[in-house]
Order: structure tokens, then sequence, then C-alpha cells
């Protein structure tokens, strides 16, 4: 018996594979193998930046659902002050009081990424407005926004609601 034959019968004997004539072959594993590590860990890669994305994604979508929660809130703020407006005395004293929560609301909104959008003269957007009205007007051009009725919170990639508005036409 030759010095070969003694090491794959120990090798067969102790349960381990008999590699010794067979190089290529486990140079091909290691090949496999080394692929599928790289896979699994481009695989993985992928797997945390999808995660990241739907992460932020969600946090976005539940942003978005808070604040628009608060929008009656501010709208009824507003109206208070509407009522309140050239009151004396204690009614004063409270309207001042919800001015003050109102603006305070309206900082959390702006801080949140919704800025308040209640401009008056600008040509109507239809991305950003909602037009509830149209009257004639000769002192500003066609397709102007002349009244607020509902201001609007958000920007062009994250918009809560857009601003209800009065528009001016042509006078006939």
């Amino acid at each position: 018996m030759n010095d070969r034959e003694d090491r794959t019968d120990e090798a067969e004997a102790s349960g381990a594979p008999a590699t010794a004539d067979a190089p290529e072959e486990t140079d091909a594993k290691l090949a496999e193998l080394e692929d599928r590590w790289l896979r699994s860990v481009a695989e993985l890669d992928n797997v945390r930046k999808r995660i990241a994305r739907d992460t932020e994604r969600l946090r976005a979508e539940e942003r978005d659902r808070v604040a628009a929660e608060w929008l009656p809130i501010v709208d009824n703020l507003e109206l208070a002050l509407g009522h309140a407006a050239g009151q004396e005395g204690d009614a004063r004293a409270i309207a001042d009081g919800v001015r003050a929560v109102r603006d305070q609301a309206l900082a959390v909104l702006s801080r949140l990424g919704y800025a308040r959008h209640d401009e008056t003269g600008v040509p109507f957007d239809p991305v950003h407005h909602e037009a509830v009205a149209t009257v004639e007007r000769d002192d500003v051009a066609p397709g102007t926004v002349v009244q607020v009725v509902r201001p609007g919170y958000g920007d062009d990639l994250r918009q809560l609601r857009p601003a209800i508005v009065v528009v001016a036409k042509k006078a006939e």
C-alpha cells in the first residue's frame, strides 16, 4: 500500500472526506460558498435599505395623519377669534388667549413641515388651491386669488389640504 492510499483509508475511517485528490472540486466548492456569502451580504444590505425607506415613509404618513387631525382645531380657534373680533373687556382678553393658542398650534404645524398658505393676490394654482367661487373684479387680473375662505397647509411634496379660495374673473 502506498502513502496516498493510506491517507484515503484514514480519511474514510475518520468520516472526513478525502480531498487530497480533488483540489479543483474544493476550489469550486469554496467559490460557490464565497458567491453565496457575497449574495447574502448584498441581500442583507438591501433589506436594511428597504426597512429604512419603509420606516421613513411610515413616519411621514403618521406625521401627516396627526397634523391633519389638528386642522379642525385650528379652524375652530380662528372661528372663535372671528366671533370675538371687536369685543371689549373680558371678551377681548379671552380672544387674546385664544389667539395665543392658535398661534402656538400654527407654529407646531409649521415645525412639522406644514406651513400655512393663506395668501391673496397670487395666481390661482389648482395644486395649492381649491376654488369655491369666482367674483368679477376689475382691480386684479383674472385668475387671481382675492379671498381665502380656509387656509391650506403643506408644500409641494406634503400637502395636508389645499387652500379654499375665491378667484377673480373678468368683469362682463
